[in-house]
This record gives structure tokens, sequence and C-alpha cells, in this order.
């Protein structure tokens, strides 16, 4: 079984920060890439951003220059760092891990519950 938990969402003014973490428990053999993704109401689910294990990352344009993605391969922890939020940020954040739980297994997308993030303006 592997779970992924989100954490630190939460009500923000715009221009303000949050920090998003996701922690992956469970039988884990190996975590490929790692990333955020997020969904408004009424819109389709898009990625923000997504790092590998070797450490490179990518972002949507939208939000280049103001959230920042990084992972903790020791705790299997992924992170997201945002800042200058403004109101079109406001969703749910959903982090995934591709990872395998056995050595000589597939790798699977896990996804976690998701975290409400809400950016007043």
């Amino acid at each position: 079984q592997v779970s992924l938990v989100e954490s630190g969402g939460g009500l923000v003014q715009a221009g303000g920060s949050l920090r998003l973490s996701c922690a992956v428990s469970g039988t884990i053999f190996s975590i490929n890439a790692m990333g955020w993704y997020r969904q408004a109401p009424g819109k389709q689910r898009e990625l923000v951003a997504t790092v590998t294990s070797g450490g490179s990352t990518s972002y949507a344009d939208s939000v280049k220059g103001r959230f920042t993605i990084s992972r903790d391969n020791a705790k299997n922890t992924v992170f997201l760092q945002m800042s200058s939020l403004l109101p079109e940020d406001t969703a749910v954040y959903y982090c995934n891990a591709d990872l395998r739980t056995v050595v000589a297994g597939l790798t699977n997308r896990y996804w976690g519950q998701g975290t409400q993030v809400t950016v007043s303006s």
C-alpha cells in the first residue's frame, strides 16, 4: 500500500505565500518523478510543476518565477513553495509520485487526496 498525504493548504491574501508538502509512505522501492497539479472549480486538472529524482524541475508558464518545487529524497517528500499568490491560483492542489513498489515492478502514478488553496483579492 502506498499513500500520499498533502498538507499546507489554506486561505491567504493575494501577494502572500504558502508552502505545500506531500509525504509518500508505504511499500516503496523507488520514486521517479514527483509533481503538483491543481484543479480550479469548473476547470480541468492542470500541471503546475514537476521534479525528477535527479532534481530537474519544470513549471507551467503561469507559475514560473513564483512557485518553486523541491523534494527530500531521504524523506520521500515533495514541496511546493508558492509566492506572490494570485486569486487565479485558487484551486485544489494534488501531488503525485511515479514510483515502483518492488524492484522488478512497473512504475505507476499515485495521487494525494488534494489540499485546498484559496487566494483572496
